[in-house]
């Protein structure tokens, strides 16, 4: 992931680094560490916390701890007028000694969730009110070449890249006038891919996409109570081609979705999930690149 998109950028920061972080934080905004573990490290740290006070300490919401000695693992916690709480390990280090890395925080209005070099690592429930969280700091043996802070963009990826199969998060879920556009190239020898948007704890689909260019299909469905619905395949003309480059936008409405590709409309879709709030997940696979993927 990019820092180019960072409302604030922070570029080779001296090591202890203590930093107040723009405005705060807010759901759907990402912190992203860019950064080399040296080979002698024994673990370093980031916090997000409460001010920037040493007598007394300021709470700290969420202290991440890679650890390289002994067990490896990775230590979360939090600090509370000046005591610590109870502590979440994780025994697994995708940290490596010598390696560059990439660490994504994701803020949600719940939990603050983690991703190391593309790979979802962590979930961790808030314990400290997220608009107490003020400030950013990052210790220890670690070298940081780049932190930035990237605004609410309403759908992230859960491994914090566009690799497929893509499975990318909508807070607060959908409502009426957001747009989805995906960019993306479709395979040399293609045969189909698919976009679901769905609800991510259960197995419902709200609106399931299929073009499959060997048929000249384009088949929309829903997956509701462990059943799939009617399909819908009425099309004015077929858009993607072997190769080419394409750009998908849905509309949500209050009472359907609308999809153009390349600039001309293509369909409607009827809701068949009223409570647009619980279509939380986007899913893209098949035979693709994916280029880009927004909420907006």
């Amino acid at each position: 992931m990019s820092v180019a998109n960072a409302k604030h950028t922070v570029l080779n920061p001296v090591i202890p680094y203590t930093g107040t972080i723009p405005g705060g934080l807010h759901p759907g905004e990402i912190i992203i560490i860019q950064g080399t573990v040296p080979p002698d490290a024994d673990r370093f740290h980031i916090d997000l916390s409460s001010g920037c006070s040493t007598k007394p300490r300021s709470d700290i919401a969420f202290h991440f701890n890679p650890r390289f000695r002994g067990s490896p693992c990775v230590v979360c916690n939090s600090l509370q007028q000046e005591s610590w709480g109870k502590e979440e390990t994780l025994h697994q280090l995708p940290y490596k000694q010598g390696a560059p890395f990439e660490t994504i925080v994701l803020v949600h209005e719940d939990v603050f969730k983690v991703a190391v070099n593309g790979s979802h690592l962590l979930e961790y429930k808030h314990r400290i009110p997220l608009d107490r969280v003020d400030t950013f700091s990052i210790s220890g043996k670690v070298r940081v070449h780049a932190i930035g802070y990237i605004p609410n963009s309403a759908i992230y990826s859960e491994s914090g890249d566009l690799n497929l199969p893509y499975k990318g998060s909508i807070l607060k879920g959908l409502s009426p006038g957001q747009h989805i556009t995906i960019k993306g190239q479709v395979s040399m020898y293609p045969h189909s891919f698919t976009v679901n948007l769905r609800n991510s704890s259960t197995e419902n689909i709200a609106l399931h996409l299929n073009p499959r260019m060997k048929s000249g299909m384009f088949i929309r469905n829903s997956y509701l109570s462990e059943s799939w619905g009617r399909e819908e395949q009425e099309l004015p003309f077929f858009p993607f081609s072997a190769g080419e480059y394409f750009e998908i936008l849905i509309l949500c409405q209050s009472h359907q979705f609308k999809l153009a590709v390349n600039g001309s409309h293509l369909f409607e879709f009827r809701h068949r999930v009223q409570d647009l709030s619980s279509i939380d997940q986007l899913e893209i696979m098949g035979d693709l690149e994916l280029r880009d993927v927004k909420l907006w």
